[in-house]
């Protein structure tokens, strides 16, 4: 039987140079939808929940479980399923992935109740998982070394066009027929998707390794108690019980690592940690996606509570910063291909970090103009960093653990987030009024950290 700490990796047939030019087009298509269904379903679910809500009869807060469902699935299993693609090979997991999450979204379509929807979201979120730790690894395998910052900055490029047309879609939905086409519209979607995919990904690398349930479950443990510690801490829980969940999620980390202490592709991907673009590269992205979501959270409360604009106003008025980070990804990633990544994501960061001092000091009135070149600024900072930091991030893991490095990404991306919607929460606990300008300048602190982590990126010797 196989030693699972000391087997050699198995290298299956991967295009070590990417794909040939039109089965790369396809093949990134087929990734690109994936991951632009599994970003809408959060986006516009938010959207329809007083929808859901008033359809179910059912009250606002415990329709939010629409969301938390898939949120918590996706955080708990991305870990998980990151090490299944190394073990089974990228390509198996993704493939499999597809289907559970548009089975699911047509689950949803037919749900009943609260808790039928809910269950049913909680499974589309397993899929999302699979889906969103796959996708920048397979990208890898899809593009050559010398052009996958232009794959990453496609991939950040349909992920930030989803994220700002996905209230607009809702919303034209919602217009004309019922929430349950939200989740039924990504069945024909997935089809295209999972016929495209299994025609032209490639096939991915395998590691040799044997898949480590214990390990699994203590990595869903830790993440799911994490999480619920942060939302806890954010909604004004007990603080005892949001110690005890964090005291739990520290003892599953540590059993964590010592039970895959000298495994060569351990679950927890401390391996990739040692090397020191790849940890700075994964501490420039929590923080700056923690930046990100301290605005997205806090600047709605402040069009609309502190700046009187109306619901439709607000979302228009969030619309430049996505907009902003679409336009500039795929740029970013070819300057990527060509440049330090440590310098485009310091200066990305650092006009980030502007942008969000600029909103936070706005005057008591201001114009349509004064909020739009500062919400630009904001979205274009974080589109010019966001490529060069995923190019860095996955060029410098070992392409047998692609699988891994993925899965680090959308943690990272997922803890910040949470992390920074929990301090909003606190900062309006400090105080109403001023809750949302101080958001702003904590995501500001948190963007100046992000541009710090990045530049000592240009510290490191460059490997022989």
């Amino acid at each position: 039987m196989t030693d699972s700490k000391t087997a050699e990796p198995v290298s299956s047939p991967s295009p070590a140079d990417g794909l040939p030019a039109g089965q790369r087009l396809a093949a990134l298509l087929a990734v690109l939808m994936a991951v632009s269904m599994a970003t809408l379903a959060t986006a516009i679910s938010n959207t329809a929940l007083p929808s859901i809500a008033a359809d179910l009869h059912t009250d606002a807060a415990s329709s939010i479980w629409v969301v938390s469902a898939y949120q918590l699935a996706i955080v708990a299993a991305l870990l998980p399923f990151a090490s299944l693609g190394d073990v089974l090979g990228q390509r198996r997991v993704y493939l499999g992935g597809l289907p559970v999450f548009h089975l699911a979204a047509l689950i949803c379509g037919q749900a009943w109740s609260l808790p039928s929807l809910a269950v049913a979201r909680f499974v589309q979120g397993l899929g999302a998982a699979a889906i969103v730790s796959m996708n920048l690894a397979l990208i890898r395998h899809i593009y050559p070394a010398a052009l996958l910052g232009r794959g990453a900055g496609y991939n950040a490029l349909a992920v930030a066009i989803s994220f700002t047309v996905g209230p607009t879609v809702a919303s034209l939905i919602l217009s004309v027929t019922s929430w349950h086409w939200l989740f039924l519209v990504n069945v024909p979607v997935g089809i295209v998707a999972l016929v495209l995919g299994v025609r032209t990904l490639p096939v991915t690398s395998r590691n040799g390794q044997r898949f480590d349930y214990t390990a699994a479950l203590l990595s869903v443990g830790m993440f799911s108690a994490f999480i619920f510690g942060i939302d806890a801490m954010g909604q004004g829980g007990d603080l005892r019980v949001v110690a005890a969940e964090w005291v739990f999620a520290a003892v599953c980390c540590a059993l964590l690592l010592r039970r895959q202490r000298g495994h060569v592709a351990p679950m927890l991907a401390s391996d990739l940690f040692r090397i020191p673009v790849f940890a700075l590269s994964a501490a420039t992205s929590v923080c700056s996606f923690a930046a990100q979501g301290l605005a997205f959270v806090a600047l709605p409360f402040l069009f609309q509570h502190n700046l009187g604009r109306s619901q439709v106003e607000a979302g228009f008025l969030m619309t430049p910063w996505p907009a902003l980070v679409a336009i500039m990804a795929p740029i970013a990633g070819r300057l990527a291909d060509r440049y330090s990544t440590a310098l485009l994501g310091a200066v990305g960061l650092a006009a980030l970090a502007c942008g969000m001092a600029a909103l936070a000091l706005l005057p008591p009135d201001p114009s349509v103009y004064d909020l739009g070149w500062r919400l630009v600024l904001c979205g274009a900072g974080f589109g010019f960093f966001q490529t060069p930091n995923l190019r860095a991030l996955m060029g410098s893991a070992p392409r047998r653990r692609a699988g891994g490095a993925s899965g680090v990404v959308a943690i990272a991306r997922t803890t910040g987030q949470a992390t920074g919607a929990a301090l909003v929460a606190l900062c309006f606990a400090l105080s109403v009024e001023r809750g949302p300008a101080l958001a702003l300048w904590l995501g500001c602190g948190f963007a100046v950290l992000a541009s710090v982590a990045s530049l000592l990126r240009t510290l490191v010797p460059k490997p022989m």
